[in-house]
């Protein structure tokens, strides 16, 4: 479908003691509540902003069939976020506050995005 790599980010993290500047990062990246989808280009602005709000999001490089199953399923007219259900078998084993390198559910992913988002369609 697309040339250029795109990257899904989903807001695992509620709202409850957020800094102000963490929340508007947050709703410029359309990942207003827990649960949220977003697809965004991959390049250096987006990047910085995935940066500074690490602690509240998961990442990754999702490939064309995922995208495709998340625009037929949850896709709205005009909308440029998708609201996702909870994902079945949790983020992690070790829960939402911990790095996904140590077993948790936050930060960067990779290709294993493409398995998050598909478990929460």
């Amino acid at each position: 479908m697309s040339t250029e790599p795109m990257i899904a980010i989903v807001r695992i993290r509620g709202t409850c003691a957020i800094d102000g500047e963490i929340r508007s990062t947050l709703d410029m990246l359309n990942v207003h509540k827990k649960n949220y989808c977003s697809v965004v280009p991959k390049n250096p602005s987006y990047g910085g902003m995935i940066k500074k709000v690490k602690d509240y999001i998961t990442w990754g490089e999702i490939d064309d069939a995922t995208l495709k199953l998340l625009k037929e399923k949850r896709g709205k007219d005009g909308k440029s976020f998708f609201r996702l259900n909870p994902p079945t078998k949790g983020y992690g084993r070790k829960g939402i506050k911990i790095p996904f390198s140590r077993g948790g559910g936050l930060g960067e992913r990779g290709q294993k995005i493409n398995d998050l988002i598909q478990r929460m369609v």
